[in-house]
């Protein structure tokens, strides 16, 4: 299987608490196959319901994380023991035959010539199906012994900070699967001090509605642009929910005591009037302060001013382009 579908049925075996966002996108998807069977308030009711629904999705991204990877453990895990040929079967064959004693009717019927054949004839059987077995032990402690052994050097390189090991781990993972569904990518940076960097592309007007949806006292479905205030305001929740998604993510892989997420949107450039990607958020989550959150109460927005972050956002105009902090700043404390 190797360390990497191993680290995969790990992560798999202590999955992620499902936030209640996820559980209730799966029963409005469950109910869609029955939209065309409701009478016109309850698509109405239902739109809306799925409306809500996207928008809490996108502002609780960072109530999810994985469980930690604890890597000193994997590195203590003792080595498999190779299997020894015991030939126990053939054994037990040749002592059947060594003692074997004839009784009174085998003698009175000229028999103990053939069973002693037979018992000779066992002892061959036996030895072979001992080999058998063993071989079989051996193929199953060698695959074993070979993730053993993957999963002790990919611990020991990631304990001693190595750049490769992170980037392998955080690819191994795959926890990044639900940001990526959302029109998100992801690169990963491992800085010359050994401080991580996700550059996450955001594509905020893509994922935030344009549109408000919400239900008159009639129970019809409304239907009105999103005013620009409350487009922007939404676009900083989802954007600081993902950093830290991420830098939570990140922090549960990694051993690290702190990593750097910049968050990457279009925006305008001053110095050339044009529209480009550039960074809207750049943060430096550190370990201790993470884990002081109360994840399920806080405001993403808010939240970011824990961190040392630069960000530049008004209501009225949303993000403008700020500098990537200095990795260089933070290499002490990884």
């Amino acid at each position: 299987m190797g360390w990497k579908g191993t680290v995969r049925s790990l992560q798999a075996s202590a999955r992620r608490a499902e936030r209640n966002a996820h559980r209730r996108q799966r029963e409005l998807e469950n109910r869609r196959k029955e939209f065309a069977k409701m009478e016109a308030l309850e698509q109405a009711a239902y739109e809306v319901e799925v409306y809500e629904n996207h928008i809490d999705l996108l502002l609780s991204m960072h109530k999810e994380c994985a469980e930690p990877v604890k890597w000193k453990k994997i590195l203590s895990k003792p080595e498999p023991k190779q299997p020894l040929k015991t030939g126990a079967l053939e054994q037990a064959a040749q002592h059947a035959s060594a003692t074997y004693s004839p009784n009174f009717w085998v003698k009175l019927f000229k028999l103990e010539s053939r069973q002693r054949l037979a018992l000779a004839a066992k002892i061959a059987t036996a030895a072979a199906e001992d080999q058998r077995l063993f071989q079989a032990h051996f193929d199953e402690w060698k695959a074993t012994h070979t993730d053993w052994a993957e999963e002790r050097d990919i611990a020991l390189r990631i304990l001693n900070g190595d750049h490769q090991a992170k980037l392998d781990a955080i690819e191994a993972f795959e926890s990044f699967e639900e940001i990526s569904h959302l029109g998100s990518s992801i690169q990963m940076i491992v800085h010359e001090g050994g401080v991580l960097e996700a550059k996450l592309a955001i594509h905020g007007s893509h994922v935030i509605p344009s549109e408000i949806k919400s239900l008159l006292k009639s129970g019809k479905l409304s239907t009105k642009a999103m005013p620009s205030g409350r487009f922007n305001e939404l676009h900083q929740d989802y954007v600081c929910s993902c950093a830290l998604r991420v830098g939570r993510e990140l922090l549960a892989i990694l051993p690290d005591e702190l990593v750097i997420v910049t968050a990457m949107d279009n925006v305008l450039n001053s110095a050339t009037g044009h529209m480009e990607d550039q960074p809207i958020l750049s943060v430096a989550f550190s370990r201790a302060t993470v884990d002081g959150l109360n994840l399920e109460a806080i405001d993403p927005s808010d939240a970011i001013k824990n961190f040392v972050h630069n960000m530049s956002f008004k209501k009225g105009a949303g993000f403008s382009a700020v500098l990537a902090l200095d990795a260089q700043r933070f290499a002490l404390v990884v």
